[in-house]
């Protein structure tokens, strides 16, 4: 499964503007609902899900990288939002250092498999420090994404 198959283009935050894990969900959640990622009138109940989620245990993975996530009726597909902090944020991570990539993952809850599949791409190009240090150079959506383009190129050519 390819990054450009789960974030939505438009759902691209980069940089984000908040200081602390419930204000960067909030701008990630509010990014993928402007792209048609989540239905109307369902911001608040998907938030308070990914929140109530992130409540339980730690998606602060390390590394600077972050995914909360969570399963939802709402949504019918798997769907993602990426955002890049440069000042970094607190997500009381495994390794006690800051988050500055953050990858929103929702998906239904009818679907456990695809859900896996998404983690797993996630995790397969943010275990990757070159990936990692390019995406934190990105200052804007466009290179964001243009670096998931080339990386998911890569990764599936040929």
């Amino acid at each position: 499964m390819k990054l450009t198959d789960i974030v939505r283009r438009g759902a691209v935050v980069a940089p984000l503007k908040g200081r602390e894990r419930d204000q960067v969900v909030g701008e990630l959640v509010d990014a993928l609902a402007s792209q048609g990622g989540l239905e109307a009138g369902t911001r608040d109940q998907v938030l308070l899900r990914v929140i109530e989620r992130e409540l339980k245990s730690t998606t602060g993975f390390g590394k600077g990288v972050a995914v909360p996530h969570a399963k939802d009726s709402r949504v019918t597909r798997v769907e993602a939002a990426l955002g890049i902090s440069p000042q970094g944020v607190e997500f009381n991570s495994l390794d006690r250092q800051p988050v500055y990539i953050v990858m929103l993952l929702i998906s239904p809850e009818d679907q456990p498999n695809e859900h896996l599949r998404a983690m797993e791409a996630i995790f397969k190009h943010v275990d990757s420090d070159v990936f990692r240090r390019l995406l934190r150079q990105c200052q804007t959506p466009e290179e964001a994404w243009a670096l998931l383009e080339e990386t998911d190129a890569r990764k599936y050519a040929g």
